[in-house]
């Protein structure tokens, strides 16, 4: 949860303490609901309760509190990516009446907004649900913009996309704050940049190269040790010649990875690779699992988590390191013959003596997976999460280590 009590300083903008609104005005907030959702429930609210500290500094102001955010992708309106069990869950969880409102915008919204009593919450529907959110249309950031005197922004996981809700109505709206989540997320993320208490040891899984390059470039310069998981390493691999099989190779990544190869040959930082992979037949949990002693992967076969020996080398890293940071898994966690990678680098982050931080949704799934959520310093909010789809589908989490 958010520290109230951090100073304006560290972010070095302005925030939701400084935010001058008395009794009775109207706050349009920017939140990330972005939530998975089964049988018309939230099925975890770690990202709503991560907003709560934000909302609930607002409501003591007595402000009317409009609330956005998107849930999903859908391309226009989809009943099955509403809010209305976020809003539901929200009731829960805080003290106050809770909205739900038919649309993003139009008559209806602004007439909701207009009625709403101070100290009160309304939800608006998926962002998403309105074309022009992705497009930053300027008319739909004028909409949201005229439902509040004041606008925060605290969905961390969304603040990078130039979206109507999220740049468009900044234009639009003054004053414009962070929110407390934002302020606590963009803080610890940059210490592990600019101070981090040494050595840095980063580990890196999920899909894609193409996904993580930022990172791996970025702590190729920064961090004492880099550790590569995940399908991405078969980019890696690829890159060096090493056979593949079936698993999931991104073309473009290879490309990538073999500059990050380069790179990493006069970096200061150490980059490693697995050394043994755990591989399946199939992406499926009653898949044909084979052990391999090495990295190379037969025809017929996909590379579905690191193998035993690799797992133990990366937690003997994590267990030396003064600061880790983890994003993204070490195989298919979400198929139990292939979640012991995954399992033993989360175990290893938790347990370490050093300030731990994990990112991206995946990484934070595992977490929870493995009931360790608790037991690191900084769970952040951001990447992806599922609405709808199920664990092990490709809409999920894809395939391969990752």
């Amino acid at each position: 949860m958010a520290d109230r009590g951090a100073t304006r300083s560290s972010l070095g903008k302005s925030t939701v303490r400084d935010l001058d609104v008395t009794t009775g005005q109207s706050v349009l907030a920017r939140v990330d609901f972005n939530v998975p959702l089964e049988g018309g429930q939230v099925v975890d609210d770690a990202r709503i309760r991560a907003a709560l500290p934000t909302i609930e500094l607002l409501l003591e102001k007595r402000v009317r509190l409009v609330l956005c955010s998107h849930l999903g992708r859908p391309k226009g309106r989809d009943p099955e990516t509403s809010l209305a069990p976020v809003s539901a869950r929200l009731g829960e969880l805080i003290e106050a009446r809770v909205h739900q409102a038919p649309e993003v915008v139009g008559p209806e919204v602004r007439r909701g907004a207009e009625r709403l009593e101070p100290g009160a919450v309304l939800v608006l529907e998926n962002t998403r649900w309105e074309r022009g959110e992705t497009e930053n249309d300027p008319a739909l950031a004028r909409e949201l913009a005229a439902l509040g005197d004041a606008y925060v922004n605290d969905a961390f996981g969304a603040a990078h996309r130039a979206h109507a809700s999220t740049a468009g109505v900044a234009e639009y709206l003054k004053p414009a704050v962070a929110g407390l989540l934002l302020e606590r997320e963009v803080v610890t993320l940059r210490s592990i940049v600019e101070a981090p208490e040494r050595p840095l040891v980063v580990v890196l899984g999920g899909a894609k190269v193409t996904d993580k390059i930022a990172l791996i470039d970025r702590f190729l310069d920064t961090a004492d040790t880099l550790l590569i998981g995940g399908a991405m390493c078969f980019s890696f691999f690829r890159a060096q010649g090493i056979a593949t099989g079936d698993s999931l190779v991104e073309d473009e990544g290879v490309e990538l990875a073999r500059r990050a190869l380069e790179k990493a040959e006069s970096s200061p930082c150490e980059l490693k690779l697995p050394v043994d992979l755990v591989a399946g037949d199939r992406f499926d949990a009653g898949a044909e699992r084979r052990d391999l002693d090495g990295v190379e992967v037969p025809e017929g076969w996909m590379g579905l988590d690191v193998g035993p020996r690799t797992a133990a080398a990366y937690a003997e890293e994590v267990a030396k390191a003064g600061t880790v940071f983890w994003n993204g898994p070490m195989g298919a966690f979400e198929l139990e013959p292939f979640a012991a990678g995954t399992r033993s680098v989360a175990e290893a982050v938790a347990g370490a003596r050093g300030t731990t931080v994990v990112g991206g949704g995946d990484s934070g799934s595992a977490l929870a997976q493995f009931g360790l959520a608790d037991e690191v310093d900084h769970l952040s909010t951001g990447g992806g999460a599922p609405p709808r789809a199920p664990r092990g589908t490709p809409a999920a989490g894809g395939r391969g280590p990752g």
